[in-house]
């Protein structure tokens, strides 16, 4: 008896426990669901419908780019494009044969196709080849059936409307390299494409625009079942820029029969600037369609010539003849000079050993200020440099906008250089040479500038003096009155008036140095200056025997020519600065160019601004060289 009830308590002990250990179980079974289904049920929620839906990113339309006239430049096209999907044929070998029959597959693209074909998912799309024309659409959907697996897809891409013609100044669009890569989405979508040069990456934000989303119903493998929802991104602004495309067009095809040139027409009043070419150029559009290989990318960067250098505004040039401008200027405001004093040039003047010749073999004569502009008599520069100094002719030279960057809106802006004293013993440890002063007064020496500073300095002497500064976007200035908008550089009207004189005198005097390219038309006539910028040094036998003329000599070897001027003579309205590689002398090769892009700026006068009864005449002739 006592056995049998010691053994019933030790049943209900052993049940009690379990009970309990059964309700623990339970109760913490309980509590984990209400956590799992009511205090966290939102997020788990969420993680489900990861598993269930794909958000993926939609480009932007990228903004488009304009003229000052609201010409197209730069828009965007329908891009068609031929994807194969891997588990929908049976062979993509035999699919991709029959595709190479129809459409060109070279042997690089099959081998692009095959590896992604390898990387990626059966069922995820593989890009075959995109830029499809209608021909090729219209041959892949009518065989479509017979080519399982493929499909035609649209997308946008890039399309430079006028090629070449203004390749430097728009720049081009091209795949996102590794290093460019910011953790923006976007930026990591295969194929898409941002601004590498120009105003496309000036300005690569704006043009960019904000992605858009779309969500996909997708399976537990990734498969896409059904598209969910769709929002559109933000298309990217559009961009107005100063430039006149017309004006473009003609001067891309002035230039375009020398080896290499640069020039630039700019408003010497707001400092827009209407046209600007360099010559050779590319076409924007071969990147855009992704046509550029990797040799032909190397093949275009080695280039001496430097197609992809916008030398408008990189490339740096001995100003020659054109720096007397800032010389003359120089001289003038140290009050250091008289300029109605004359020295006689009879082709050369000596200091200690050391013989500076002028260009002229057996000189000017009696020359003063005005007249040694006029024949950019080398001589009278040098006595002038002597006379003021290295330092002050830089103090002017950077007033009127040489030798820093301008800060025009797209990359690779050069600062050039305009030595001083300090310069040169800070760079070299060598102290400043009296030698090196006179070269300097015919802006030879340590001298370097851009096209650009040259146009520019030409437009702050023709509008008076006032500090205009280039600019390539369109802006909102509504006043074009130079003083109100303005600041004045300080120089004295009789000192501009003086060196305008002179540059009258270059163009439009029998004995200036630019003459023969003067502009006939009444009313347009043009001020200037010319330029012979040495790329060697001429030793005094050559100079004494003549045995090669400049023209004569190997293309390396010969001399820079270049041309500044303004028109029209009187309220001049633009500037010009033109630069031709090795192109001999600046009389004979660059004013006529300079010459004819006056005349047809004038003619279509981009500002809107003249009343000029010539402008109606829009069959005036263009003189030829």
């Amino acid at each position: 008896m006592y056995r049998d009830n010691l053994r019933h308590k030790n049943f209900a002990r052993r049940t009690a426990i379990l009970g309990a250990g059964q309700l623990t179980v339970f109760a913490i079974l309980a509590g984990r669901m209400y956590q799992l289904q009511v205090l966290e049920s939102n997020r788990y929620k969420l993680q489900a419908d990861d598993n269930r839906i794909n958000v993926r990113l939609l480009p932007p339309p990228r903004g488009r780019i304009f003229d000052r006239f609201g010409t197209l430049l730069v828009g965007n096209r329908e891009n068609y494009q031929v994807l194969v999907v891997a588990e929908n044929t049976p062979d993509v070998e035999q699919t991709l044969a029959v595709l190479a029959r129809l459409i060109p597959l070279d042997e690089k693209a099959l081998l692009r196709i095959r590896r992604d074909v390898a990387k990626r998912r059966p069922f995820v799309p593989v890009t075959v080849r995109e830029h499809l024309d209608w021909h090729e659409v219209a041959r892949l959907q009518v065989n479509a059936p017979d080519i399982p697996g493929i499909s035609i897809d649209v997308g946008q891409s890039r399309e430079y409307i006028y090629g070449a013609q203004a390749a430097h100044v728009l720049g081009y669009v091209a795949i996102v390299a590794e290093e460019e890569l910011t953790g923006e989405p976007l930026l990591s979508l295969p194929g898409f494409r941002i601004g590498k040069n120009g105003i496309e990456k000036a300005y690569e934000e704006q043009l960019r625009g904000k992605a858009g989303t779309t969500q996909l119903e997708v399976n537990a493998v990734g498969r896409i079942r059904r598209e969910l929802s769709r929002e559109e991104g933000v298309p990217g602004r559009d961009v107005h820029l100063t430039i006149d495309m017309r004006l473009q067009a003609f001067m891309h095809d002035r230039i375009a029969d020398e080896t290499s040139a640069s020039a630039i027409v700019i408003d010497v009043d707001r400092g827009d600037i209407l046209a600007m070419a360099s010559k050779p150029t590319f076409d924007p559009n071969q990147f855009a369609k992704g046509e550029f290989s990797q040799d032909m990318w190397n093949t275009l960067v080695r280039d001496p010539l430097a197609p992809m250098t916008n030398k408008a505004i990189s490339g740096n040039y001995a100003p020659g003849s054109t720096f007397k401008i800032a010389v003359a200027l120089a001289g003038l405001e140290s009050g250091l000079i008289d300029p109605t004093n004359k020295i006689y040039c009879r082709g050369f003047t000596e200091l200690g050993r050391a013989r500076f010749h002028c260009w002229k073999k057996h000189g000017h004569g009696w020359v003063d200020l005005v007249e040694a502009i006029q024949k950019s008599c080398d001589i009278y520069f040098y006595d002038l440099a002597k006379q003021i100094g290295i330092d002050k002719i830089a103090k002017m030279a950077n007033r009127l906008g040489l030798g820093h960057a301008l800060g025009i809106e797209v990359p690779g802006e050069r600062d050039g250089l305009i030595p001083t004293r300090g310069w040169k013993l800070a760079m070299t440890g060598v102290k400043w040479q009296k030698g090196e002063t006179l070269i300097s007064g015919i802006g030879q020496g340590f001298i370097l500038t851009t096209p650009l500073q040259l146009a520019v300095m030409t437009a702050r002497v023709a509008n008076g003096g006032y500090a205009v500064k280039p600019r390539l976007i369109q802006g909102t200035l509504e006043d074009s009155s130079v003083g109100l908008e303005l600041p004045s550089l300080g120089i004295s009207e009789a000192s501009l008036k003086l060196v305008r004189k002179g540059m009258t005198r270059v163009t439009n005097h029998q004995r200036g140095t630019a003459f023969r390219s003067r502009i006939r038309h009444k009313g347009m006539e043009m001020a200037g200056k010319t330029g012979t910028s040495q790329v060697r040094r001429i030793s005094k036998h050559e100079r004494d025997t003549r045995v090669l003329k400049n023209e004569e000599r190997p293309w390396i070897e010969r001399d820079h020519a270049l041309f500044v001027g303004y028109a029209p003579l009187v309220n001049p309205r633009y500037a010009v600065a033109v630069v031709v590689e090795h192109g001999g002398g600046g009389s004979k090769v660059a004013a006529p160019i300079a010459r004819d892009l006056l005349i047809q700026t004038q003619m279509r006068d981009p500002t809107g601004e003249s009343e000029r009864e010539w402008i109606a005449s829009a069959s005036a002739p263009t003189e030829k060289s």
